[in-house]
């Protein structure tokens, strides 16, 4: 009996553990996001192996962003090697990419609304992301370099609900060079984004330059570790999460917030506690950064007579007596 590749092995055994975690409505369908990029060629072949065996259905959807030349071209051809390998549905979703953000941020951006769309057409359990180990330590770094808090260090979650749908990532304990591995094992070729070598994203320059960096200083356990530290934070900030909305409840005055009751919490549960109010005033959550949280929080813990804390969207928080509210527009 010919041996398995250990790195297929790996790739199949990770998407066994995630199919059983996911809800499985009467579609019993899961669809993979795949570019043709190695990482989500890897999970795509091994989820066409695993899913039908599993008693799961799997489609595929590959997002043609328009950005380069010959876009549509590599779009379809993802397209025509899925259908061979028994994936039904089969989509291309062609987008236009806004510049809100930054090109990185637009990108992925049209692209999750577009995943989100074919799942919620299709009824899919989840959309399965081809993110890997080595894609969350580069997350944990760039959120140290932001200077981000737990929910940032917390990197990426396994499962995320997003646009009315879910998605999945399953490889988050998978290195990266095993989903190259087992597309040679398999016979595949993978496509290479220029973007992910592209030195004007910050994402690859820490690829390229810091992490290898960091390998070469501290040993190859570090991707793993960085990888581990992003899984701890988030069960800690899960916990925390649950704590705040509870305290959130307690706060709520007619208008806003109770001073008196959020000067008892520790300012661990304050600071989410107004972070989360701050997002239903309507405040977007990815602008939304310390500096503002602090301002609101100054408002409760050295409160001098200050006046109103402007937020993201023009949102203007002020306290009056007892209370935190929005100010009127």
């Amino acid at each position: 009996m010919t041996r398995l590749d250990p790195s297929i092995a790996a790739i199949r055994a990770a998407i066994r553990t995630a199919l059983p975690t996911l809800p499985e409505g009467p579609a019993r369908m899961v669809l993979v996001a795949c570019s043709g990029g190695a990482d989500s060629l890897a999970l795509a072949a091994c989820t066409a192996f695993v899913a039908p065996r599993a008693g799961w259905r799997a489609g595929l959807v590959t997002v043609d962003h328009g950005l380069q030349d010959g876009s549509a071209e590599r779009a379809g051809q993802v397209a025509s090697w899925a259908r061979t390998q028994g994936f039904e549905p089969v989509e291309v979703a062609a987008v236009e990419v806004g510049t809100d953000g930054g090109p990185e941020a637009a990108a992925r951006e049209a692209r999750y609304a577009a995943l989100a769309d074919a799942a919620r057409r299709h009824g899919a359990a989840a959309v399965l992301l081809g993110h890997t180990r080595d894609d969350q330590a580069e997350t944990v770094l760039l959120a140290l370099a932001r200077g981000a808090g737990p929910r940032g260090l917390a990197g990426m979650p396994v499962l995320r609900e997003h646009l009315g749908a879910r998605f999945a990532r399953p490889l988050l304990d998978v290195p990266r060079d095993a989903c190259r591995a087992a597309c040679a094992a398999l016979g595949l070729t993978p496509w290479d984004d220029p973007h992910n070598t592209d030195p004007s994203y910050a994402r690859a320059r820490v690829r390229a330059d810091l992490l290898p960096a960091l390998v070469t200083a501290l040993g190859e356990g570090v991707v793993a570790n960085l990888a581990r530290t992003a899984s701890l934070l988030a069960d800690d900030t899960a916990h925390l999460d649950e704590l705040a909305e509870a305290a959130l409840a307690r706060c709520r005055t007619p208008h806003g917030l109770s001073t008196a009751e959020l000067g008892k919490l520790p300012a661990a549960l304050r600071t989410r506690v107004l972070h989360g109010w701050a997002a239903e005033l309507g405040a977007s959550r990815a602008a939304l950064s310390h500096r503002h949280v602090a301002a609101l929080d100054a408002l409760v813990t050295t409160w001098h007579g200050q006046g109103p804390t402007l937020l993201p969207g023009g949102i203007a928080v002020a306290r009056r007596g007892g209370e935190l509210a929005a100010a009127p527009g």
